[in-house]
């Protein structure tokens, strides 16, 4: 069984991944150009812990499209080495990060210099998990005939969201910052 870092040695960086994405590349580039870090106690803070970014993604997912230029942006700011592996080349590696059961990503494994998991977090911020949850409990039952079309209006709506909206950013920064701060006490 591989370990973490060993599945962050094989990995491609995180700019590598982004310039090959096939789908929303625009959106994710656009996000990446326009999204700040400043840098302050936290940037710092990871910049003093040495630390390296496993990220498990697929850039077929909505989630990913925004959470990874703002990862990277906070990666890119602190000095920190950021690669990712592809969810669906190798699910051994989702099924030890499983979330409430599914296979969830993007998921972003903080890592120290032993390789050692010090954070973990993904795959969405808690104000964006009760958007998505509100806008699913819209939809029509499963097995309504309309429920394929609206389905994909919803995602399609929350995607134009994540693109646009950059107090949707914040809310992936701030609880990313959150997460990983406790961590590092």
């Amino acid at each position: 069984m591989k370990t973490e870092q060993q599945y962050f040695d094989e990995a491609i960086s995180i700019a590598s991944y982004m310039d090959n994405m096939s789908q929303f590349k625009e959106q994710s580039m656009a996000i990446y150009q326009q999204f700040d870090v400043s840098n302050d106690d936290f940037i710092q803070r990871l910049k003093e812990k040495n630390l390296h970014i496993l990220t498990i993604t697929e850039d077929w997912c909505g989630d990913a499209m925004l959470n990874n230029p703002i990862i990277r942006k906070v990666a890119e700011a602190a000095d920190m080495e950021m690669r990712t592996a592809l969810r669906d080349a190798d699910t051994e590696l989702i099924d030890r990060h499983l979330t409430n059961g599914g296979r969830a990503i993007p998921i972003y494994l903080l890592l120290n210099e032993a390789g050692e998991i010090v954070s973990k977090w993904g795959p969405r911020a808690p104000e964006l998990q009760q958007m998505v949850e509100e806008a699913r409990a819209g939809l029509p039952q499963k097995d309504d005939p309309t429920f394929e079309e609206a389905q994909k209006d919803l995602y399609k709506n929350l995607l134009q969201q994540y693109a646009s909206n950059q107090k949707l950013w914040s809310y992936v920064y701030e609880d990313f910052k959150k997460q990983v701060t406790a961590a590092l006490v």
